[in-house]
């Protein structure tokens, strides 16, 4: 019997802020795999190693967590004043599935040094020496994102002593603006409210703080839901039954949030809406063993991706927290002491992030311009991914 010889796709294996995955320029995958559509979809998940029973992905690039299975296809840009398309895949560990339905704003600080080194950016739009400011198209949600990438010689700059928690070594800084991240179609509560009331049955009744900024997220209070807000992975992910739980309050607060018309639809969902808890300024000892101190931040918060509670935190999720906690009322306002802010310093399982975001309200209507922050980004490898044959 013989068998087709493997594929193989030029592609860029990199890290943006905390989370890895595979990059590739549109034009580089398979023909038939370059338009949306279940051929895409069965390439791409080849190429992470999903679906995998045993949740290793041992047979591909994925690294088994939320972090780690992700595809990013870039291309250049086909809207005005823009640089380059970015088109996110989170890829399922355990399924046959890839959701389109959101952006990774960690992987967005790559996406620029990626669209940079790849052709994908006007040479005259990068300095020598400088900064070059790469206007990305988020396709997935249709936002604009800039990118402020670091150039040295006329290259992008890697390495640097920024440090960012939850990343082990130090990096250039990489500065994020997410420009109006607010739902374009909607209020940035869909309810109209700052908090609403989550009926779940048989699980209970809770504070919730529903919005659409970087990404739909649900933020309960973490004291509703029996926890301290100081939570590190394994207090949550080694429970099948709390992660039944929380994806029973996310399916529920989905149908809330307007995302789905019924509960079992969540499963087809899995990336939106996010799911975070939040509770006042605790010191807590992180999982690298570094002492967060209490006057340090302003809140915690957990968020959970895909399931299972985050190592760190989500870019996109920290856009939310920033846009609620500039926003007086909300449930993440409240828990970093109330008032008007236009920064906060939060603290998750590996250390603390600070995200700003000025809000203003128009007409009885809140509005965000942008919401910036710093990440990092490298190439970790690069050439050609190699796959079987999926006709």
């Amino acid at each position: 019997m013989s068998f087709k010889p493997q594929i193989k796709i030029a592609a860029s294996y990199m890290r943006g802020g905390t989370s890895k995955g595979v990059f590739f320029k549109l034009d580089d995958l398979p023909q038939a795999a370059q338009v949306p559509g279940e051929f895409r979809d069965r390439v791409l998940l080849r190429v992470i190693g999903s679906p995998d029973p045993y949740g290793k992905h041992t047979d591909g690039m994925g690294g088994a967590t939320s972090s780690t299975s992700k595809t990013v296809l870039l291309s250049k840009s086909t809207q005005a004043e823009h640089d380059v398309d970015y088109l996110f895949g989170q890829v399922a560990i355990d399924k046959a599935f890839i959701d389109w339905s959101g952006n990774c704003g960690n992987l967005t600080a790559a996406v620029g040094s990626f669209a940079v080194s790849n052709g994908l950016v006007d040479p005259s739009r990068i300095p020598d020496n400088g900064i070059a400011v790469v206007r990305i198209w988020q396709a997935n949600i249709k936002k604009t994102i800039i990118a402020n990438v670091p150039i040295t010689n006329g290259e992008v700059q890697e390495t640097g002593d920024f440090e960012l928690d939850g990343v082990t070594f130090p990096a250039a800084e990489v500065k994020i603006e997410f420009v109006d991240p607010a739902d374009g179609d909607g209020d940035i509560f869909p309810s109209g409210n700052l908090i609403d009331q989550l009926v779940v049955p048989d699980i209970g009744s809770f504070q919730v703080t529903m919005i659409n900024a970087g990404i739909p997220t649900l933020f309960l209070n973490a004291d509703e839901l029996g926890y301290t807000g100081t939570e590190l992975q394994d207090a949550i992910n080694n429970d099948p039954q709390v992660l039944l739980r929380f994806e029973t309050i996310r399916a529920y607060g989905a149908v809330k949030m307007g995302l789905i018309t019924n509960i079992n639809e969540a499963i087809a969902r899995q990336h939106t809406p996010k799911i975070a808890f939040v509770s006042g300024p605790n010191s807590y000892m992180s999982s690298s063993g570094k002492h967060i101190e209490e006057s340090a931040i302003d809140l915690n918060v957990r968020a959970l991706s895909m399931g299972k509670l985050h190592h760190a935190m989500m870019g996109t999720a920290a856009v939310a927290i920033g846009t609620a906690a500039a926003i007086p009322g909300t449930l993440v306002n409240i828990a970093a002491g109330g008032g008007t802010r236009d920064a906060v310093t939060f603290g998750h399982p590996s250390g603390t992030l600070k995200v700003g975001a000025k809000a203003e309200n128009q007409d009885g209507h809140w509005k965000i311009d942008r919401v910036n922050m710093s990440r990092s980004a490298r190439v970790l490898m690069e050439g050609f991914v190699r796959i079987p044959n999926v006709d």
